[in-house]
């Protein structure tokens, strides 16, 4: 792994930890909320139990201090529900009006018919047994009652803010994160974009140059039909196609319908005599099928994955191109394969990644920029199968050019 890509997830880990700080420190922040508003709620529910024992127990006393009790009892705003010791239910507080048919003071205007539902006191009661332990009164005759509540509305929202919170956090920071990368994307396009296209433009000159000087050579020496000087035309006019190529990224490719296997096979016949002798090339499969094809592009693709088979084997071995067709789907498979050094199944993914290279002195764009052309091209490329030791295969898939029409029996 290169410096950059080591300094990349060094600042991914310290963000990573500095998010789960901050989501750490706020569920302890909002749990030390909730549990002082529930200690709060609990305290009165207390006084309510309390205030509701001395009504409904209190002898003769004086009207005002009555009246306090009265207030202090309705003060309270938490569901609650008073059960003797056989779970009979006694008085409640603040459930629903429309299940209890008790109309609720202070609303002389209810539009809800009045009804009364006796499973949605039980289901109400094994729901607060289940939220708080239960208060219990004493009283003087020895019989004990139970004050059971549940949580006011505002404690049950504060419970679930910090998930909630959370949440649209992490959505925000998921939005801002792909936005970012796809803006600094882009603006790596545009450098790499400026970069090969005033490659293209400076290769012309001497490109020209060449050609002239060329043509100067066979004059001179009475040389048109020399096989060397006609090599070197070739490799001229390889780089007028490499400078063709850089000027075509950024912009989109024009695709025209050619033969596969004759398009290929003009690149292998090429690049076979550029190479040692020891690795020898075969193209087998179907010679007939066609695609749509920009030339200079889909040559650059095979060039890469030829080269990237030639440095796997290094001294000897053998490079397999094979060309087959999925009619059922109008598809061409295209699978190179080598003898190489093989790819361990972990990096299957991780070799089309930039600056991935297992090269000292590779720059690990090859396949990633393979990868993009086949793009282009309206295709896909993957490892589809590699062994330590014995070799790689990549599948390239296109779409065929041939439409096939079911027979009829």
């Amino acid at each position: 792994m290169k410096p950059s890509q080591i300094s990349q997830q060094r600042w991914k880990f310290i963000l990573l930890i500095f998010a789960a700080i901050i989501a750490i420190a706020s569920l302890v922040y909002t749990n030390y909320l909730v549990r002082n508003l529930a200690h709060a709620e609990r305290s009165k529910a207390e006084v309510w139990a309390m205030s509701t024992k001395n009504i409904m127990t209190m002898p003769d006393v004086d009207d005002e201090f009555i009246t306090f009790i009265y207030a202090v009892r309705d003060s309270l705003n938490l569901p609650a529900i008073i059960t003797d010791d056989k779970d009979d239910i006694i008085f409640w507080r603040n459930l629903d009006s429309t299940k209890t048919n008790i109309k609720p003071i202070h609303n002389d205007s209810v539009t809800k018919q009045l009804d009364y539902d006796p499973n949605y006191f039980q289901k109400q009661l094994a729901f607060m047994k289940k939220s708080h332990p239960p208060i219990t009164l004493e009283l003087e005759n020895g019989q004990k009652w139970h004050v059971y509540y549940k949580d006011s509305w505002f404690l049950q929202q504060l419970r679930v803010f910090p998930y909630v919170q959370l949440s649209l956090i992490a959505l925000f920071l998921i939005i801002a994160y792909t936005v970012f990368n796809s803006i600094r994307k882009s603006e790596q396009n545009l450098v790499w974009v400026g970069l090969t296209k005033e490659a293209a433009h400076q290769l012309g000159t001497p490109i020209s140059s060449l050609m002239g000087w060329l043509e100067l050579i066979r004059i001179k020496f009475d040389a048109e039909e020399d096989d060397t000087l006609n090599e070197m035309e070739n490799d001229i006019k390889r780089l007028e196609i490499v400078a063709d190529r850089f000027s075509k990224i950024g912009s989109t490719p024009v695709l025209t319908n050619h033969n596969l296997y004759e398009v290929i096979k003009n690149y292998v016949d090429y690049f076979r005599i550029r190479t040692s002798n020891k690795i020898t090339f075969e193209l087998t499969g179907d010679t007939h099928v066609e695609a749509k094809l920009n030339i200079p592009l889909f040559d650059w693709i095979i060039e890469n994955l030829l080269k990237n088979g030639v440095n796997a084997i290094g001294t000897e071995g053998k490079i397999t191109v094979n060309i087959s067709e999925n009619i059922a789907k109008e598809e061409i498979f295209i699978d190179i394969s080598d003898t190489g050094k093989g790819i361990s199944r972990s990096n299957f993914e991780s070799v089309f990644q930039p600056g991935f290279t297992t090269r000292k002195r590779g720059w690990g764009l090859g396949l990633s920029l393979t990868k993009r052309m086949v793009r282009y091209h309206q295709g896909q490329i993957f490892v589809k199968e590699s062994e330590i030791g014995k070799g790689t295969t990549f599948r390239i898939i296109l779409k065929s050019n041939l439409k096939y029409e079911a027979t009829q029996i």
